[in-house]
């Protein structure tokens, strides 16, 4: 209550957006928005599994987004296990931000609460949608638009980042979408170009193919060994010593392997300022990329040009799913963004020498 009563806030009248947006970044929250709730039922990322905040709570009138940047360095490492890792923590740290001001909210009269960011709902295409899509509130919460690769990327930190919602039955003031695309498109496919799983659509993903190499020892692996057991109970000792099964034990303990997330997309994604300061001469290179893979490309962009020009749909990009990927198309932002970071760089440069004089 200590955190409460320093903010000055007395009773039900006086929250409003302004304050829940100062909480949560006092709190430590990188990024946050408001997305209204009669917004969100109305426009479901897909209609046919409506992931929407009425059918958690008909009482829900706002949603509070918070993001959590991933640190880059762990996107400059050789293998997957320190992004992997470095994500739980930043969930774990995102999870305790949005109770806490639920917390606070409810203390101060207003009913609210937090869903599991990473759980999904059987009854969604087999689990493989979440109660809630994370990546579209924050969209409609004015953070940023999806890329190429379907992930949210904010002007601030592109594709790394994680983010979760806190339904609360006040309302308050929502921000508005990013129309402007966020992601370069077609014209950049660096995350179609890394992708070592092939899984980069025209807008869209394969969550099979990704899976392959976003969770190693997920869902699938521990199946794969409950067949082996049961199919042959004398493969046991095989089994229990195969490193597909020290795979899956160490993901229980430590979530490593059995998290969801293969960096490489977000690790080339050029948008956002930590891209500009970490990452962007150690991921010049793109191993993966092949003759293949820049055709296809430019398929794809040909493809858009097309579409952009009023001739058919692309099979990613309609018109219901083109409100989240930025209507207005991409306007330069990522090349804006670079020269004045690049020129506030030599600004401070200019005055570190400036002060040793």
């Amino acid at each position: 209550m200590q955190a409460i009563e320093k903010s000055g806030v007395t009773g039900k009248g006086t929250i409003d957006a302004a304050w829940v947006k100062s909480r949560a970044k006092e709190l430590g929250a990188d990024l946050v928005g408001i997305a209204s709730a009669d917004v969100l039922n109305a426009f479901p990322p897909d209609p046919r599994w409506p992931q929407t905040p009425e059918r958690i709570t008909p009482y829900c009138r706002s949603v509070i987004v918070i993001a959590q940047r991933i640190p880059a360095g762990a996107f400059r490492c050789k293998v997957n296990v320190p992004v992997q890792y470095m994500d739980m923590l930043v969930l774990r740290k995102m999870d305790k931000l949005a109770y806490r001001l639920a917390d606070e909210l409810e203390r101060l009269g207003h009913a609210s609460f937090i869903t599991a960011a990473q759980e999904t709902e059987w009854t969604f295409k087999r689990a493989s949608y979440g109660r809630l899509s994370t990546r579209h509130l924050g969209v409609e919460a004015g953070l940023g638009t999806l890329g190429l690769e379907v992930n949210i990327l904010t002007p601030e930190f592109g594709p790394r980042i994680y983010l979760t919602g806190i339904l609360t039955e006040i309302e308050l003031e929502a921000d508005h979408r990013i129309t402007e695309q966020v992601c370069i498109g077609e014209s950049c496919s660096r995350c179609l170009h890394s992708c070592p799983a092939d899984a980069i659509l025209q807008w869209g993903i394969s969550k099979r193919e990704c899976a392959t190499e976003a969770q190693e020892f997920g869902f699938a692996s521990m199946l794969g060994i409950g067949d082996k057991l049961i199919g042959d109970p004398s493969n046991a000792k095989d089994v229990f010593r195969s490193r597909d099964f020290f795979g899956f034990w160490q993901g229980l303990l430590r979530v490593v392997g059995s998290f969801g997330d293969c960096p490489r997309c977000l690790a080339v994604c050029p948008v956002g300022n930590d891209y500009h300061a970490h990452l962007a001469d150690h991921q010049k290179t793109i191993p993966e990329k092949t003759p293949e893979k820049i055709s296809l490309a430019k398929k794809y962009k040909d493809e858009r040009a097309v579409h952009d020009g009023g001739a058919g749909q692309l099979p990613g990009l309609s018109e219901w799913n083109r409100r989240w990927v930025g209507p207005e198309g991409y306007q330069g932002m990522v090349a804006k963004q670079m020269q004045a970071f690049k020129k506030l760089q030599k600004e401070k440069a200019a005055a570190d020498v400036e002060e040793k004089k």
